[in-house]
């Protein structure tokens, strides 16, 4: 059975909707970054770039790095927009988007979210990478589909709202596993972290800042920051990884977060060139993701 156009909308050209790309334009390898231009950063370390689009937020570029065909693409801020990338990403290789059919042979991308982050832990210094092993979702997107129960640790949740004496009427968190290949491929001991990320739905109130509005959760990033569970911590926050991972884990791809720490919460320090920090993440994720 297809499925209805007003389901999977496509663009004049056939291309997929809102990334206004077709399947011949994607890697099986793809970054994503929150900034569209970070989207001509990332490929300017490209040896050629044969692709190059946009439409919105949401720019791409597919190239080669050291003989690898990579794609970049920017998904602008937060899990909503995650939600219509890697939903999209998926179309374009396990759906014909001509017919509107899923294809019967299944194709798997390895996706790494290249991000800025926060750091809640005081030994987790700014500048310095942070891989998510684990993400906490706070933004119910992955509530939204059948079979989400199957890819979250409920056990970690349920410690996780008690600890932090989660508010009943707040999104109910998730926690998710990203690729522990894609994770380890990624790491060097003495040169990342790993942890878990907390992946907030706002920048402010859902990352305890406080401006006019008061919060409902007071102190909430203390909890936070004290809060175990077995042998895992939160290390930082961000905004996107959580959806990554579990829509990905839904739908048989593989990956993972790596993001620079710009601010340290606990310390109050911020970093004083993240700009050339997010230029060095960047290289040492190119060559890990390129390295035979």
């Amino acid at each position: 059975m297809s499925i209805l156009s007003s389901e999977l909308i496509t663009n004049d050209d056939g291309s997929i909707f809102h990334l206004h790309l077709v399947p011949e334009d994607l890697a099986d390898t793809v970054i994503l970054v929150g900034d569209p231009g970070r989207v001509a950063l990332v490929s300017s370390y490209f040896d050629c770039i044969e692709v190059n689009k946009s439409n919105r937020e949401f720019c791409t570029a597919t190239g080669t790095y050291k003989g690898r065909r990579l794609s970049v693409i920017s998904t602008g801020i937060g899990p909503d927009n995650i939600d219509i990338v890697v939903n999209e990403l998926d179309a374009l290789v396990n759906i014909d988007l001509k017919t509107k059919e899923v294809k019967a042979q299944k194709r798997s991308l390895t996706i790494v979210r290249i991000g800025t982050s926060g750091s809640v832990q005081a030994d987790i210094p700014v500048d310095s990478f942070v891989i998510s092993e684990k993400s906490i979702g706070c933004d119910g997107v992955l509530r939204f589909y059948e079979g989400n129960l199957s890819v979250c640790d409920r056990e970690f949740e349920e410690a996780f709202m008690h600890h932090c004496q989660w508010a009943p009427e707040v999104a109910r968190p998730y926690v998710v596993k990203a690729a522990p290949s894609l994770v380890e491929r990624l790491h060097t001991a003495g040169t990342t972290y790993k942890g878990v990320t907390l992946t907030a739905v706002g920048f402010y109130g859902p990352q305890g800042r406080v401006l006019r509005l008061p919060l409902r959760m007071p102190r909430i990033n203390d909890r936070i920051t004290a809060f175990r569970y077995q042998d895992d911590k939160v290390t930082n926050y961000e905004m996107e990884s959580a959806a990554i991972t579990g829509l990905c884990n839904l739908l048989g791809h593989h990956a993972a977060t790596i993001c620079l720490i710009i601010a340290n919460r606990i310390t109050g320090e911020a970093s004083a060139d993240y700009h050339g920090g997010m230029e060095r993440l960047i290289r040492y994720t190119l060559d890990k993701l390129t390295h035979n």
